[in-house]
């Protein structure tokens, strides 16, 4: 039997191979093949000298264009430089924090990184949501001098759960943090367990911390493939808040929040009652069932596994999390129950940089060892980083706002908009749980182009009885009619049908002067709608085009 990880801050062992997340990919399914990394690693073209001049050229012309597409400069740069991405990300003193899995990546993400530069770190990140490879070479085109230099510390990435293998064939990260595992893009990833196989890739090829989620069986199970060299951390939730946040496994459960101000109530409630049964202010003894009747993998329930960071209680935008056996209380910015969730794993690996950077264990590269002034700025920048407490990292915390197109708002005619990505059941089922309808107007716009995935049954597996009573102003998208015809089985009235995205929208939110609009919609029709948003009113440059 192996041995299980069960501390926080677990120190390498040896038996590292779990059969549940190495099974080969499933026959017909289709999967992304993989170039070689020794030539985008080793080779260096004559022309090298000359990648960041064409792509800051080419990112130009796209974007004068109104072109979007935020990745097709990262395209050509691929092309015509194999090595540009590891070649450009060696340059960091804290390396690359690789952030993966099914919900929350973007919006973690930016969490991270904005925690770390609040902190005092320069931090490089792909803003924009692309997340395939391309994506972070098309960033990294628009952060890096002619020279090819990038004037940051570290980078935090987040990478498509298929493209990450890409990834980390040519940069090994020193920091991977692992989500969960949903069914998405089943025409793309197949079921879950193929997923939890891309993912464990990356556990094997991170150098330092492996941070992941103790409540997702799928996802603690990747200790025991992470290196021998590395340690891992968990994030986790309270006993009491677990019911809310439901794993894919736990789908025929129909998520209940009215509203994270109703919701707050509610799980305050369960807390109390949680308390009082084992008369510890914790509640840690229940465990969570699998579907094969084990508590866990392994035998591992979630309290086997001590979080680094737990959320342990949750209010309107407010959090309080447990870290070193304390609970701190923080206001948030961020909208959506979920993300609090995902706030626990972005502290949980900001704690693990910064116990590096307090160890003395990383930070020198090429450049500090000539003593250039960037890399003795960089040296002072980690000094006064090392200093940080938990009161800072809360402070930092507090500031984060929410990710564009996740929870975003925007001001058009006299009406809040919210933009809410939505690309998967239990993704979209937490939304309309942590989004309530009442007072506010409704629109769905689903796509089903390749980013948002072809397959469009996940809809069936959504629960949009909540819309019965406000009902739906506006559905759009490629698939408008599909989505109709869906509500319509939930008894939700639908106002009006019309696949014109563009149109749709205006007349939308031209509808109802003052009324607050909800929008949820799929990766491509967010863009859509936000890129037609941006001819009405003022909308943040997120580097995606208009």
């Amino acid at each position: 039997m192996m041995a299980s990880r069960n501390t926080t801050v677990q120190e390498p062992a040896d038996a590292r191979r779990s059969s549940a997340v190495q099974q080969p990919a499933a026959e017909n399914q289709t999967t992304v093949t993989e170039p070689s990394p020794v030539d985008a690693k080793t080779r260096r073209p004559w022309h090298a000298f000359a990648t960041p001049l064409i792509g800051k050229a080419v990112r130009k012309a796209a974007r004068l264009a109104h072109s979007g597409g935020s990745a097709f400069p990262g395209k050509i740069a691929e092309t015509i430089d194999p090595g540009f991405l590891a070649r450009t990300l060696g340059q960091l003193p804290l390396g690359v924090v690789l952030v993966s899995g099914t919900n929350g990546k973007t919006t973690t993400t930016r969490m991270v990184a904005s925690v770390l530069e609040n902190l005092g770190l320069k931090a490089f990140t792909n803003p924009t949501g692309s997340n395939f490879t391309r994506g972070v070479v098309s960033a990294l085109l628009d952060r890096v001098t002619l020279g090819g230099r990038l004037d940051a510390d570290i980078a935090v990435l987040e990478l498509d759960e298929a493209y990450a293998v890409h990834f980390v064939r040519q940069v090994k990260p020193r920091y991977c943090l692992l989500l969960n595992v949903m069914r998405d893009q089943l025409d793309r990833f197949g079921e879950i367990d193929n997923t939890a196989r891309l993912l464990s890739s990356v556990a094997e090829a991170t150098t330092g911390t492996v941070v992941l989620n103790r409540e997702d069986p799928r996802i603690a199970a990747l200790a025991d493939v992470a290196p021998a060299t590395a340690s891992v951390r968990y994030f986790g939730l309270d006993a009491s808040l677990r019911s809310f946040f439901p794993s894919d496994d736990d789908m025929a459960t129909t998520v209940s929040l009215p509203g994270l101000g109703a919701a707050a109530e509610h799980m305050e409630s369960a807390q109390a009652s949680a308390a009082a049964s084992d008369g510890s202010g914790v509640a840690g003894k229940a465990g969570r069932s699998c579907p094969d009747g084990d508590s866990d993998t392994d035998g591992r329930t979630p309290e086997a596994l001590s979080a680094d960071v737990a959320l342990m209680a949750v209010g309107d935008h407010q959090a309080t999390f447990r870290i070193d056996g304390a609970d701190l209380t923080t206001p948030v910015r961020l909208e959506g129950v979920y993300n609090l969730y995902n706030a626990a794993a972005a502290l949980a690996v900001v704690r693990a940089v910064l116990a590096d950077i307090r160890r003395g264990t990383i930070g020198t590269t090429r450049a500090e060892s000539t003593g250039s002034p960037d890399s003795d700025a960089s040296a002072a920048r980690m000094t006064l980083v090392a200093q940080s407490d938990t009161d800072a990292l809360m402070a930092a915390l507090s500031t984060v706002t929410p990710a564009f197109g996740r929870g975003e708002s925007i001001d058009v005619n006299g009406s809040t908009v919210e933009l809410l990505l939505v690309k998967n059941p239990m993704g979209f089922r937490l939304s309309l749980a942590s989004f309530p309808p009442e007072e506010h107007d409704t629109m769905i716009c689903i796509n089903d182009e390749y980013a948002d995935g072809r397959d469009m049954s996940w809809l069936w597996d959504v629960d949009f009885t909540s819309l019965r009573g406000t009902g739906v102003a506006m559905v759009s998208g490629v698939r408008a009619w599909d989505m109709a015809l869906r509500l319509e089985y939930d008894q939700v009235p639908v106002a009006e049908v019309d696949t014109e995205l563009d149109k749709a929208v205006e007349r939308f939110v031209t509808a109802d002067p003052g009324t607050p609009k909800h929008i949820y919609c799929t990766y491509t029709a967010m863009l859509a709608v936000r890129a037609r948003l941006g001819r009405m009113t003022e909308v943040a440059d997120a580097g995606v085009g208009r």
